[in-house]
């Protein structure tokens, strides 16, 4: 492969007859997919071949040859060389509308920088490393996206890089610090200090719920593999001996404290009332205003502070901001309990995006505050919460529903840890799961189930589908935290790495689902990502910051352009920041749960060596 070319940014657009267009040079095959981030030496390798044949590229034609090589980038040298193998007897994976074949090169463990190479064709695939630490700054940028999220706090120098650099958002008069009841809008005196906290996605509105799964898998993360959380991710709070993901957890917290009234009761969401945004978010002047308090937000919040009393507890530093958090939980537990449910609490005058969770859902969130506010206090009255309803979660009765909302089985899963846990419903927990890990199509690799090694099932092809794909992702590496995996350990976490390599690179569209990930080994990224801040026409449009998570693939897209919606599954997704109506939010947008979801997937695959 002489004379091979180094690439910069790839653009992915959509011309009139869906047709994507690439700028990269004749040497480089995008059919030949790679992680291009890279994999650890003992992990399974394998390079996915295609040849399209339905969808926006089935002109592409693609005839590789019968033997690829595994090539050193830096001279050449072939290190490995096998046949290729055709998936499934030359089958059309209906879910991309590709053929296609493997290229498994596991055997290659020694640290380096390589390609895939097809002999016939001589062309070759992105370049990728080898490597144990090969995913540890992927992580530090997934995590940095949270701190570019932050409200009210200014993104500046030495944290924040240019074109990045913006003052502190939403901090004028009538704004965060001055937040008027919704509900009142004339009456100064209902105004709040309401500053901190998170965007939820590419919009500048925070809602606690929606707060809930964030918070929930990164202390998860955290909990389940706390070494390799460093305190060096350049975010502001950095060396000050606490990992940087506790610290931006620290600053969502701070906000929704503020969220939470005297009686214990918390207020749903704080935002505006108009689709009006400006970029950057320091440039939006609007006025902002909160909800009222709701069983959804008090409940939810419960939870949170409850699961994040019990982590903040082995932090010194922390002790007391840990038993305060404790306190504030048991008074939105009263609340919830001793105030009438509603589902219709949040009338959306706030846009956007309907923050009341259903009464099933509110039923789940007190099985996850009564499981972390039993293992903080010891309580019976909790226990007897979890024993009486866990069998209600969405564990038990939806198991698609259930990725969405993962950090609920997680709760379960540290319920079972527990020493005082009731035995009945522990081993009734966790035989549950192992039976689903033999009986459902969703655990255990299979290699029939999906050209692309990441199989997502159908009805999970909507609005956001990267997170539950990433959740499916961890909820097989459960089987392994949890010693359920029986002969079929290997199996269990091929299907996750599976799903993490469909996230960099290995997809049917052969793009990084992470933005701006060039610095890092990436060579086509999302970079079109919906979001107020970088949106189309803006002076950061294509320029997003680094690391930021898109819905992905959504087959019951609503916007303009229906060739889109027409695709197969899995090319049901353009990377474009378009508005009204062509709705690039339904793709594009990038959201703090999807980001969460990525995070804990990914942080199974980080070495704390």
């Amino acid at each position: 492969m002489g004379g091979k070319t180094r690439f910069g940014a790839i653009c992915l657009l959509l011309c009139s007859v869906m047709s994507f267009v690439y700028a990269e040079p004749d040497s480089i095959q995008k059919y030949i997919m790679v992680d291009q981030f890279g994999y650890r030496p003992e992990d399974n390798k394998v390079a996915v071949i295609v040849n399209p044949q339905i969808g926006f590229n089935a002109g592409d034609e693609f005839n590789p040859g019968t033997v690829y090589e595994v090539r050193r980038w830096d001279n050449d040298e072939v290190v490995y060389s096998d046949s290729i193998t055709e998936w499934n007897r030359g089958s059309i994976d209906f879910t991309s509308g590709d053929k296609g074949w493997w290229f498994d090169f596991s055997k290659v463990k020694e640290e380096g920088e390589y390609y895939i190479y097809d002999k016939k064709q001589k062309t070759g695939s992105y370049k990728f490393k080898i490597a144990p630490d090969v995913y540890k700054d992927i992580l530090k940028a997934a995590v940095r996206t949270f701190y570019y999220q932050r409200l009210n706090s200014p993104k500046e120098k030495p944290c924040a890089e240019e074109p990045w650099i913006d003052k502190a958002a939403f901090m004028d008069a009538g704004q965060d610090k001055e937040a008027r009841y919704v509900y009142d809008k004339g009456n100064a005196e209902t105004a709040k200090d309401l500053s901190g906290g998170w965007m939820d996605a590419g919009d500048y509105n925070k809602y606690v719920t929606f707060a809930a799964s964030p918070v929930h898998l990164l202390l998860t993360s955290y909990q389940q593999n706390p070494g390799i959380f460093s305190d060096d991710y350049n975010i502001p709070e950095s060396g000050n001996g606490i990992p940087d993901i506790i610290d931006e957890i620290l600053y969502e917290l701070e906000w929704i404290k503020k969220m939470q009234q005297e009686d214990g009761g918390v207020l749903i969401k704080l935002g505006n009332i108009d689709y009006s945004s400006a970029n950057p978010p320091s440039a939006d002047k609007r006025p902002r205003y909160y909800g009222p308090k709701c069983s959804s937000s008090s409940i939810a919040t419960a939870g949170m502070f409850a699961h994040a009393a019990l982590v903040f507890s082995e932090f010194h530093e922390l002790v007391g901001y840990s038993r305060e958090l404790k306190d504030r939980a048991l008074k939105a537990w009263e609340w919830y309990r001793n105030n009438s449910r509603s589902d219709t609490c949040d009338s959306q005058e706030i846009k956007s995006g309907d923050a009341d969770l259903g009464f099933r859902n509110q039923d789940e969130e007190e099985v996850v505050a009564a499981i972390y506010l039993f293992a903080i206090t010891g309580e019976e009255k909790y226990n007897e919460v979890v024993k009486n309803r866990f069998y209600t979660t969405s564990l038990f009765y939806d198991i698609y529903h259930y990725l969405y909302f993962s950090y609920v089985g997680d709760a379960l899963f540290y319920y079972t840890t527990l020493a005082n846990a009731d035995n009945v419903a522990k081993n009734e927990i966790l035989s549950y799961r192992e039976k689903q890990g033999y009986g459902l199509h969703l655990y255990q690799y299979r290699p029939k189930d999906d050209l692309y090694m990441a199989y997502l099932p159908r009805t999970l092809y909507n609005w956001g589908s990267n997170n539950p794909r990433a959740a499916l992702g961890s909820a097989n590496y459960d089987f392994i935290t949890y010693n359920l995996y029986g002969s079929n350990k290997s199996k269990y976490i091929n299907r996750a790495l599976g799903i993490l390599h469909y996230f960099h690179g290995v997809n049917p569209l052969g793009v990084v689902y992470l933005s701006n990930m060039y610095r890092y080994g990436a060579e086509f990224c999302t970079d079109d990502i919906y979001h107020d801040w970088f949106r189309n026409g803006s002076a950061w449009d294509k320029n997003p910051v680094p690391g930021f998570m898109p819905g992905g693939p959504n087959s019951r897209y609503n916007g303009s352009r229906t060739e889109i919606s027409k695709q197969p599954l899995q090319k049901c997704y353009l990377d474009f920041n378009d508005g009204y109506p062509e709705n690039s939010w339904e793709l594009s947008e990038p959201a703090i749960y999807y980001q969460a979801s990525y995070i804990k997937l990914l942080s199974k695959f980080i070495s704390t060596e």
